[in-house]
């Protein structure tokens, strides 16, 4: 886990791990023209000055996917150092609102729903890693 560095305070970002009625996991991923091009993700986005870290998720892949969530819990906070920024990464287990409407890529290459285990194959952003990781910690406790 990287500490705050000199760059500044960390930027908070949310990420939201989509559960479906399966157990499987949406991934996204992410446009060519952004940074970290054609990765793999947990959807979501930086929280706005004033904004809970709930009310951001819940804004971004509104944003993002045209999706309502509900059930958000909290999975463990943690700092990652990009170089160029530190973002404290937020996530969230959370499922879509029923009813709602299948999740659509406005912002996103492709998505994909996959198991816990897939997540290896994909190509993930590093600051992902760590919550994969949460994530069978988890289902290890189980």
């Amino acid at each position: 886990m990287a500490e705050p560095t000199s760059k500044g305070p960390p930027v908070p970002v949310v990420a939201g791990v989509i559960v479906d009625a399966t157990g499987r996991l949406l991934l996204a991923q992410r446009p060519t023209d952004k940074h970290l091009a054609l990765k793999w993700e947990f959807p979501g986005g930086k929280v706005e000055p004033g904004e809970s870290p709930q009310a951001a998720l819940t804004r971004e892949l509104r944003e993002e996917l045209a999706v309502g969530i509900t059930d958000l819990q909290p999975l463990p906070r943690f700092h990652h150092d990009y170089g160029r920024v530190v973002i404290e990464m937020i996530p969230f287990r959370c499922r879509l609102q029923d009813p709602s409407t299948a999740p659509h890529p406005h912002e996103h290459v492709a998505l994909a729903w996959v198991t816990l285990a897939e997540c290896e194959s994909y190509d993930l952003a590093p600051a992902d890693w760590p919550v994969v990781a949460a994530l069978r910690a988890s289902e290890n406790r189980q």
